[in-house]
């Protein structure tokens, strides 16, 4: 059955293309290998609750999320499932708790203040990992620190390390394997000396979605996959095996006829060689179409054909070459879709799909088809 056309701006989420997705990483692994579904960022700019009740419906063992309110939200639609929490901050630590959300320990602040906030409510053995650092250069202990930190949890009780991880920092590029094996190798020696160390084993998880793809080795008892589970593998090749889960939508509002020397849009940035068809849509710089996507650098999708964005992107409209194609007022626009695919249209700004899919506003009209 086709799709029903848009008559606004939206942006349509593909319940079915998400399972596609997440079979098709599951089908990479061990059939023992849990599976955390990254959501943080409005599950990648799309719908948080409804992608991780999807995902809680297929069976994941995790969710990630990168703040403490992410996972109050997912609590408060009724997920159940064990949220980890990549980068709490100490003022959240007492929600962390009340929600029964699972803190990434990565520092020794960090450490100190979720145990003493812990302790202070009386928690025994409550749910947290340590993040190590094995070369990205973000967050993480050190592997010097295993020593403060079995130092800090010796005798209390309070916490019970439940996994042990790091990130890899560049496992989607082939040039860089040598700098990933030695990631690989520096995080099996600190989870062996955790291991060691703590007096029982930890769960480890290290891949992401270019991980799974590329280091299956490497999955050890969890991995954990953002930008995969939406139709994206950093591989043009794994991209066909992926189908996209979002799709940006809009309508042309009104179309105008142009003459040579006209120009369009705020400070006359396009300026027209010949006489031009152009049509005006309503999604702009405050929905996720930023400038950097204007001045004939992206097209849009109308029934089958390109149309160049022209001039300025706006703060609610863009502008775009039309006079080649048949269509009128009120006819559907793909922004960014299957074709043209979110990486394409991020690449024609010099930027990658992650960043155009967060992008997108929170006032777009979210739609599951």
């Amino acid at each position: 059955m086709p799709m029903p056309k848009a008559t606004e701006t939206v942006l349509e989420i593909n319940l079915e293309a998400l399972a596609h997705n997440y079979q098709y990483l599951k089908s990479l692994l061990h059939p023992t290998t849990k599976f955390l579904a990254v959501v943080k960022a409005f599950a990648y700019g799309s719908d948080q609750i409804v992608i991780a009740k999807k995902m809680e419906a297929l069976g994941v063992a995790y969710f990630g999320v990168a703040y403490v309110a992410e996972g109050v939200a997912l609590r408060k639609a009724g997920i159940t499932t064990p949220i980890l929490v990549l980068h709490a901050q100490p003022a959240n630590f007492e929600t962390l708790i009340t929600h029964k959300l699972e803190p990434s320990l990565y520092s020794p602040r960090i450490l100190k203040t979720f145990l003493a906030v812990a302790k202070a409510q009386k928690q025994e053995k409550y749910p947290v990992h340590l993040k190590f650092n094995t070369g990205l250069n973000r967050l993480g202990f050190w592997e010097n620190d295993v020593d403060y930190i079995v130092d800090q949890l010796a005798g209390e009780g309070v916490l019970k390390v439940l996994s042990v991880f790091s990130h890899l920092a560049a496992s989607e590029d082939e040039n860089e394997k040598a700098f990933t094996d030695n990631q690989i190798a520096s995080f099996e020696k600190i989870a062996a000396e955790v291991d060691a160390k703590l007096g029982y084993s930890p769960f480890r998880h290290l891949l992401n979605t270019s991980g799974i793809l590329n280091y299956p080795k490497a999955q050890y008892q969890m991995v954990r996959s953002g930008i995969g589970l939406y139709g994206f593998g950093n591989d043009p090749k794994i991209d066909l095996q992926l189908q996209a889960v979002a799709t940006l939508k809009t309508v042309i509002s009104q179309i105008h006829k142009i003459e040579p020397g006209e120009s369009v849009g705020y400070n006359r940035a396009f300026h027209s060689e010949g006489y031009k068809t152009i049509a005006t849509l309503p999604i702009g710089h405050a929905d996720g179409i930023g400038r950097h996507y204007g001045n004939g650098k992206t097209y849009v999708n109308i029934a089958g054909k390109k149309a160049p964005i022209i001039g300025n992107v706006c703060m609610d409209m863009i502008m775009i070459d039309i006079s080649n194609i048949d269509c009128k007022e009120g006819d559907e626009v793909i922004i960014f879709g299957k074709l043209p695919s979110a990486e394409t249209v991020a690449a024609t700004a010099n930027t990658i799909s992650y960043e155009l899919l967060t992008g997108i506003s929170q006032r777009v009209k979210r739609k599951l088809v």
